[in-house]
């Protein structure tokens, strides 16, 4: 009996080795491998229930008392690993200890994830080596929303799909998101996340930027254009256009927002009415309003009376800054840096600082519906006597004369229930309303000025906000730090030395002077 239970043991064991062998060297016949090793463990049960005395005996000695405490601290050893790796799996947590968070997200990108309500199905056509460039960044698009899904196809090896999606260069990135399509050639995150924006909003906002009398140009990449800002919106999906109200006599009917950027003229009556008759109609106005240049300039009074229509008042003032802080951006005290923003949707979440060079002062008026959006620091003013400061350079505080102490708020907002708003509206429809904000400075915003890491933020998020595009309203990404290391010649000289001579010879006279010493 002893030899057919023998028999029985070793068939089961060759039932085990064969399933295991079929598993991996004919996957074909999978479904074999089931019965092969359920008969194989029927077989070694009914072994070793046969050899039931002496598996007991064999368990009343020592050595196997001692064999199963091992065998039990490895399984609980084993058990804790496979806890682990589980809870890992499922409760996924990552720490980027990098200056910058440039392997992280922004808050933009996590922004806009977080407000996904549908899936958003990421296609990358790459060829199949690069498929891990692709995945080190799409990751992290996956981490931080359940409802990003990517696929990763060669279109060498697929090209019916490559066809399908009308796919004509490697790199190719498609978003597919509630039936609307984007794509990009780009695999930086501003690129990836501008696309997803793309997708998400479904259409494209205009944004007109009016021209005549002296404002930033849009297509300048001088330091005092605004090409720079103007590129920026267009990759966040918006339209930028051009507009004369002086020839148009109205504000184009498509006009998501209309901004006037730091004009060195008035505008005309007519121009007025044009903009007035507009934010009757639900319009949204961004003002960049320069304080004079000159002790001659003009103060721009049909501008100023039109913000005074909608509670805003701007001052014919000048804001010094003594606080020190324009030297942390090689600045001076013409150029107030603002680190402080009450709260408004426009800056939520912001925290970093704006530096705003020679700007007015502006303010909400009583019982209007304004708000303060930007601060100057408590050591700054806002100086009363232009003349002085623009000649000589020289003023300070002097509340006798009219000066204000700081902080001086620099930019204002407000929004007003359209006059012309209907009663009732679809459910998720954006509350209809007039929408402005004031700014006493325009250069914050030009290229040269867009160092500072806050300006541009700030302009888009107000533009963001006008637009009643609040999910856009955030920190964008930031460019990785150069932390390169800048020596002389003399200090390159000095490190050759030292790595190739004076360590190695140090190192040398130590091992001659321990074996004089044995001697």
């Amino acid at each position: 009996m002893n030899r057919i239970f023998n028999l029985i043991g070793w068939l089961g064991t060759a039932l085990v080795l064969a399933a295991v062998s079929v598993r991996f060297l004919r996957p074909e016949y999978e479904t074999y491998t089931t019965y092969l090793a359920e008969g194989g463990l029927v077989c070694m049960v009914a072994y070793i229930l046969s050899q039931g005395k002496e598996v007991l005996q064999f368990f009343k000695g020592r050595r196997a008392q001692y064999g199963t405490l091992a065998a039990s601290s490895v399984l609980i050893v084993l058990g804790i690993l496979v806890a682990v790796n589980y809870i890992g799996k499922r409760q996924n947590k990552r720490w980027d200890l990098t200056q910058n968070k440039q392997f992280s997200l922004s808050d933009q990108s996590r922004n806009i994830l977080s407000k996904l309500d549908a899936p958003l199905d990421i296609k990358v056509f790459v060829q199949e080596s690069s498929f891990q460039e692709y995945r080190d960044r799409l990751k992290e698009y996956e981490y931080n929303s359940k409802q990003v899904h990517t696929e990763y196809i060669d279109p060498d090896k697929k090209r019916a799909v490559a066809q399908q999606y009308q796919v004509q260069q490697y790199g190719t990135i498609v978003l597919e998101y509630k039936g609307r399509t984007e794509r990009t050639t780009a695999n930086s995150e501003q690129d990836i996340t501008n696309t997803i924006i793309k997708a998400v909003t479904g259409e494209t906002k205009k944004v007109y930027f009016t021209q005549g009398h002296g404002e930033k140009d849009i297509t300048s990449q001088e330091r005092d254009g605004y090409g720079t800002i103007a590129d920026a919106l267009k990759r966040e999906n918006y339209s930028v256009d051009r507009v004369v109200l002086a020839q148009t006599n109205a504000v184009p009917a498509d006009a998501a927002a209309v901004i006037v950027a730091g004009p060195k003229t008035d505008f005309f009556p007519p121009e007025i009415d044009a903009l007035q008759k507009y934010l009757d109609k639900q319009g949204k106005a961004l003002l960049l309003l320069d304080p004079q240049e000159k002790p001659d300039s003009t103060t721009l009074p049909n501008l100023v009376a039109l913000a005074r229509e909608w509670g805003i008042q701007v001052d014919n003032t000048i804001v010094v800054d003594a606080s020190g802080m324009g030297r942390l951006i090689g600045t001076d005290a013409s150029v107030p840096v603002a680190a402080n923003y009450p709260p408004h949707p426009i800056t939520e979440r912001f925290t970093v600082l704006t530096a705003f060079p020679l700007a007015r002062s502006v303010s909400p008026m009583p019982g209007s519906h304004a708000q303060p959006v930007v601060e100057s620091s408590p050591q700054s003013w806002a100086e009363t006597d232009i003349k002085s400061l623009l000649t000589t350079g020289q003023v300070e505080l002097n509340e006798d004369k009219g000066d204000k102490p700081g902080p001086i708020t620099l930019a204002v907002a407000t929004s007003e229930p359209s006059k012309d708003a209907p009663a009732e509206g679809a459910k998720d429809a954006p509350k209809p309303e007039t929408r402005i904000v004031v700014v006493g400075d325009s250069d914050f915003a030009a290229n040269g000025a867009l160092g500072v890491q806050g300006n541009k933020d700030l302009f888009m998020n107000m533009v963001s906000w006008l637009s009643q595009q609040e999910n856009l309203i955030s920190i964008r990404t930031k460019d990785a730090d150069d932390r390169r290391l800048t020596l002389t010649a003399t200090q390159q000289s000095n490190i050759v030395w030292l790595t190739l001579l004076i360590i190695p010879a140090a190192i040398f006279g130590t091992g001659i002077y321990g074996w004089w010493r044995r001697r």
